[in-house]
């Protein structure tokens, strides 16, 4: 059968069948009925927790008052004692001043008071609430509490109990809360002579409270019966003295009784609580102990969650029965849905199913449609030979039916994967891969015609450049030393060496985009001034040659040079920037100026930069006296020689972004020259003569040590790149020299990365690759660059294991100005086809990172992240950037 067609029984039938529907409304009444247990004994347990913890504050608070009926007693008695003796000693009002002032008194007071520490003294207050004598401090200071209400309620007599308690803020020897009791003291004949009064800080009670509190979320407070919060454990500063009147735990406290237990809103901290209240017998204090009902629930959800378990286990023991019954009678149709699963499983390609006959079982859609074959052919039960028959016939299938199935045969037997490409009949790559399963085999079609095409577009880059589409210097090689071979006096040859004159300046001023926007158009019109057999290229950079062949004399070579300046020097609209251009032509004539390709580029070139030393802006034909081009290399030379001497070059560090998660995973080593009198040199500049002259080679090894005892004091995440010449690996002692390098600094080799160019491979390429191959097997990885603007040999990466691609910025500056990506994605598909990372370079737009990451680019660099720094602020930045979190760009 076809993967779309179900192949599935009646659904509704089934279940209306005597036997299934029994077991299924059984068990579904199993199922129901325990969930309705569940439930109910979930509530049950629910409303014993609640009680069984009524019950527990119930007698806590019980205890608690019982506790402080007898100490606040106990604290009491000195007042009752003082209040008794000044009543027999028959002082009035008046005198009350007078008799207790004295330090007599005091020290009296100080010793009545020696057996409490955690109490406050005693003070005596006369008729007009003026302090008399305190047993804290003598001599006593100037005191008034008249206004105080316990004091008032005292003097007018309208006091309900004895002992008269109030939560005040202290006066005389803190500002803290303090709870007053105080006793009346009266005269011979019953008049209001003062009071005595004792406090007691809300901290010792709490003490107290907090060695009963049963568990997390209890609390214990004490309350005025008139609903004032004198003291709570968990302490709250801030409700300390605030009154619970519309709270209903308030209508127990002044209830007759005054106990009760109640389900309240804590008016302290706001949570859902189980309380219970309970007066004190001698005093107008209640106590009130509490527990939140998650606490009180706490032991219930546990057994809730134990009960919840079982029924869920019952439950599914009893569907795993049904299952299992219901699997017996169903047991032909399910071995028919685990074949159709496994059809389903690979619907991304053609498949096909046989068995041990030979006999397709499963054929998706795909694999129809892949072929135009017909549904009502190809269907379960046709033979694999009747199959390729009928794909023979109508032109599907290229080759030998017999040798085909003779192949698969043979390798099916043996249990042996295979995996070939064939092409059909309309041009299409087909790759088949035959998996022997227990009981005939497996195969899937997959169309790999487009990855074939992005593999074109590879070794395409390798003679052409990605930015103009021009020959590149490989291919302009090979075709000029072509037309030289039959280059003669009366049929000539000129080459024209073209520099875009001030071409930096514009990618300084105005970014890379429009620089290539502006090289792109160059190349266009350069294209329009040849014709037949000459030729345009792109040598690199802002450089281009035109290869003129046939000429009679040097006149025609002239004029073309002049019609190139002309026609550079229109006007340019580049992204809406109007910029006017120039160039130097160097020209050499073959065979007078030389036979030879070396020679005429030579040439060629040194005609170029006499070009730019007459002004720029013109043309020059090779003359043997030019040599002031060289005598200038030469000052540049010895400057080199000096400023490595002297080690005044330094080293600059560009960070490497991961696109996925935004960390920094490594830096660039890039060497850079300040110039005693020019200023910054370029490496375009100067790097080409360190390798001319060798001196490539010191160089790279100064860069080599500086970046590794940098490197090693980076994070342990981050590595260091350092670019490594084709010159360097001519030398022989690279790889020592890398190793030294590494065992001076303390490196790690993981850490380390090697960035080289496909020219280290084509001059020397077993030599190179034995090299490589040796520093990649003491762990340093070895990167690719530039890749695209050379030869780009696709043999290269079959025959070395690279780590990582660098994407040259070329490709990267066209993601931001064309739709087309197909460049960079078959780049970032041959890396990943090979376990290779890949690296972006020259990133500068948003839009261009946000390009790279949805087309599976590893990583990127460039100015939109950071220039190269110098190695101090890199550490900086490194060190920031590793404080914050990483990001899924």
């Amino acid at each position: 059968m076809t993967a779309d067609s179900t192949g599935s029984f009646n659904l509704k039938a089934f279940l209306s069948s005597g036997p299934i529907r029994s077991l299924i409304f059984g068990g579904a009444f199993l199922i129901a009925a325990i969930a309705v247990g569940t439930a109910f004994m979930v509530g049950n347990f629910r409303e014993r927790a609640l009680k069984a913890n009524q019950r527990e504050l119930e007698n806590t608070v019980q205890l608690i008052t019982r506790h402080f009926d007898q100490q606040l007693e106990d604290f009491t008695i000195v007042l009752k004692d003082i209040a008794a003796r000044l009543h027999a000693s028959g002082i009035s009002s008046e005198i009350l001043g007078g008799q207790l002032s004295t330090l007599a008194w005091h020290e009296e007071l100080r010793t009545k008071v020696g057996a409490y520490s955690d109490a406050a003294g005693i003070s005596v207050f006369d008729a007009e609430g003026n302090l008399v004598n305190s047993s804290e401090v003598w001599p006593v200071p100037d005191v008034k509490i008249a206004d105080r209400t316990y004091f008032k309620t005292l003097k007018s007599g309208g006091a309900s109990t004895p002992i008269e308690i109030e939560l005040v803020r202290g006066r005389v020897f803190s500002g803290g809360w303090a709870i007053i009791m105080a006793q009346r003291l009266t005269g011979p004949n019953g008049e209001f002579a003062g009071i005595v009064a004792r406090s007691i800080a809300p901290a010792t009670l709490e003490k107290y409270l907090a060695s009963v509190v049963l568990r997390d979320g209890a609390a214990i407070s004490i309350y005025r019966r008139d609903g004032i919060l004198l003291a709570r454990y968990p302490h709250f500063e801030h409700m300390i003295g605030t009154q619970i009147r519309d709270r209903e735990i308030f209508q127990y406290l002044t209830s007759s009784s005054g106990r009760g237990t109640v389900r309240v809103t804590s008016p302290i901290d706001g949570q859902q609580r189980l309380a219970s209240a309970n007066s004190l017998r001698g005093f107008p204090i209640a106590v009130v102990a509490s527990t939140t009902i998650d606490a009180a629930l706490a032991d219930w959800r546990e057994q809730t969650r134990f009960l919840i378990v079982v029924a869920v286990m019952s439950a599914i023991t009893i569907a795993i029965l049904l299952s299992f019954f219901i699997r017996k009678l169903l047991a032909q149709h399910r071995i028919e849905r685990q074949r159709l699963d496994t059809a389903i499983n690979n619907m991304s390609q053609g498949l096909l199913l046989y068995d041990s006959s030979e006999r397709l079982v499963v054929c998706n859609q795909r694999y129809i449609a892949m072929y135009g074959l017909s549904p009502d052919v190809v269907k379960p039960g046709l033979s694999f030979r009747d199959l390729l028959l009928y794909r023979k016939k109508i032109g599907s299938f290229k080759g030998d039916v017999e040798v085909f199935i003779s192949n698969v045969r043979r390798n099916v037997a043996i249990g042996k994967t295979t995996r070939n490409t064939f092409e059909t009949g309309d041009g299409r790559l087909i790759q088949i891969l035959n998996q022997p399963l227990k009981n005939g085999w497996l195969a899937t079609h997959d169309d790999i015609t487009e990855r074939t095409r992005a593999e074109e577009q590879i070794r395409h880059l390798a003679h052409y450049d990605a930015l103009t589409d021009l020959p590149n210097r490989t291919l302009f090689h090979e075709r000029l030393r072509q037309e030289l071979a039959e280059a003669t006096s009366a049929s000539q040859l000129a080459v024209l060496y073209i520099d875009i004159d001030q071409f930096k300046s514009v990618n300084d001023s105005l970014g890379h985009m429009i620089g290539d926007e502006l090289l792109k158009s160059v190349a266009s019109r350069l294209g329009a001034c040849v014709e037949g057999a000459d030729f345009v290229a792109r040598l690199g950079g802002d450089e281009f040659a035109i290869v003129k062949t046939r000429l009679k004399d040097p006149v025609e070579a002239a004029k073309l040079a002049a019609r190139v300046l002309e026609t550079i020097r229109a006007p340019y609209n580049c992204l809406g920037n109007q910029l006017a251009s120039d160039a130097s032509i160097g020209v050499a004539m073959a065979p007078q100026h030389g036979t030879d390709l070396e020679q005429i580029l030579k040439n060629a070139d040194m005609a170029m930069y006499a070009a730019k030393s007459a002004g720029r802006r013109t043309w020059r034909f090779f003359e043997p006296s030019m040599d002031a081009h060289v005598r200038a290399r030469r000052q540049l030379e010895t400057d080199l020689r000096k400023a490595i001497a002297e080690e005044a070059l330094e080293v600059y560090y560009q960070p490497c972004l991961n696109l996925q998660n935004g960390t920094i995973t490594g830096c660039e080593a890039l060497v850079r020259w300040r110039h005693p009198e020019r200023g910054m040199i370029s490496p375009a500049e100067f790097i080409p003569l360190a390798e001319e002259t060798g001196l490539i080679n010191e160089i790279g090894e100064w860069v080599l040590a500086k970046a590794c005892n940098e490197a090693a004091s980076w994070p342990v995440a981050i590595n260091v790149a350092v670019n490594v010449s084709p010159v360097q690996f001519r030398s022989g002692t690279l790889a020592l020299k890398i190793v030294a390098a590494l065992a001076e600094s303390g490196l790690s080799a993981q850490r380390l990365e090697l960035e080289i160019t496909e020219a280290v491979l084509i001059r020397d390429d077993e030599t190179a690759l034995e090299i490589l191959h040796q520093l990649r097997a003491i762990g340093i990885r070895i990167a690719l660059d530039d890749f695209g603007t050379g030869y780009s040999s696709l043999s290269y990466l079959k025959r070395f294991p690279f780590d990582k691609i660098k994407i040259d910025r070329c490709f990267v500056n066209d993601l931001a100005e064309a739709t087309d990506s197909s460049i960079v994605q078959a780049v970032v598909n041959i890396a990943a086809a090979r376990h290779m990372t890949t690296t972006a370079e020259g990133v500068e737009m948003e839009r261009q990172q946000e390009l790279l990451r949805r087309l599976g680019c590893t990583e990127m660099q460039g100015y939109l992240f950071s220039a190269p720094k110098p190695a101090e602020e890199v550490r900086r930045m490194l060190l920031a950037h590793s404080s914050r979190p990483a990001s899924v760009a």
